[in-house]
């Protein structure tokens, strides 16, 4: 029977969370929503017991061999019946906002493709995660809209789902919002903590960052995918351009931008200065 809400949580590993985000769903007291769990080719023995032994008639498993979070997604995905999907990490945890706030807007606002909002630092980090609004020009200059966020079906599946091709490397998220983006469909902003984000020094982003290799890979990539959009190379040219004329000049206004941003205005607004550096 179709729900409005598809959860869907990819699982390698990380069956000794799995109750902890399933009963954040069971907190946000919906019953519109169906939960699939796909396990991408667990190794850990304690992972595939919890997951053989659970007995949820809301929560559906499907196992295949590892093929990496994109595929896991994927697969969760294209069997999913719900209007509007909800990609849940297995060590995260969902809040409320995303089932009421989140639903409202999507149904009253059919060009809102993607709504995403902030998130609680858990684990080895605490604090907040605050993305803010929506904006086009930063999302090109790195991802800061976490997959955890509600996305209607229609649209992911038009745009395409999850590069599988970035295999395990990461930022699959990003190549989709661009995408999204790109399409002419509108992000809405929830002002308010949606989700939990757990930090340990084993999760996905630490590796991604713990060399230069991996995001300088997956970089060019996602540029290539993008050639008439995407312009780092552009903004890195001017901005190498800027340095070779006069780089004590640049230096210094990079400086009191950073720095002495009210004071960097009044230099604009006299023209002692010209805009950009």
């Amino acid at each position: 029977m179709p729900v409005s809400v598809s959860v869907i949580i990819p699982c390698y590993n990380h069956g000794k969370y799995i109750h902890e985000a399933l009963q954040s769903v069971a907190d946000c007291n919906v019953n519109d929503v169906e939960i699939i769990i796909v396990n991408d080719g667990s190794t850990d023995p304690e992972t595939n017991k919890i997951l053989s032994s659970l007995k949820d008639e809301r929560v559906i498993i499907v196992s295949q061999a590892n093929a990496g979070l994109a595929a896991a997604r994927n697969a969760g995905i294209r069997l999913a019946t719900g209007e509007f999907i909800l990609p849940l990490d297995a060590d995260n945890k969902l809040r409320p906002p995303y089932f009421t706030d989140g639903l409202a807007i999507m149904k009253e606002n059919p060009e809102v493709a993607v709504i995403f909002g902030n998130a609680a630092y858990f684990g080895e980090r605490s604090g907040d995660w605050i993305p803010g609004p929506f904006n086009l020009q930063k999302l090109m200059i790195s991802n800061y809209i976490d997959a955890c966020a509600l996305v209607r079906k229609s649209v992911l599946t038009e745009v395409g789902l999850y590069d599988e091709k970035m295999l395990y490397m990461g930022w699959e998220d990003w190549d989709r919002w661009l995408a999204i983006a790109f399409s002419g469909y509108k992000f809405h902003y929830l002002e308010t903590l949606a989700f939990d984000y757990r930090v340990g020094s084993t999760s996905m982003i630490s590796n991604l960052y713990s060399k230069y290799q991996k995001p300088n890979f997956l970089e060019n990539y996602i540029h290539s995918k993008y050639p008439s959009q995407m312009g780092h190379q552009w903004i890195m040219n001017y901005f190498l351009v800027r340095f070779r004329k006069n780089p004590i000049l640049f230096l210094m206004k990079l400086i009191i931008r950073a720095y002495f941003p009210l004071y960097y205005q009044k230099l604009l607004i006299k023209n002692k200065i010209r805009n950009g550096l």
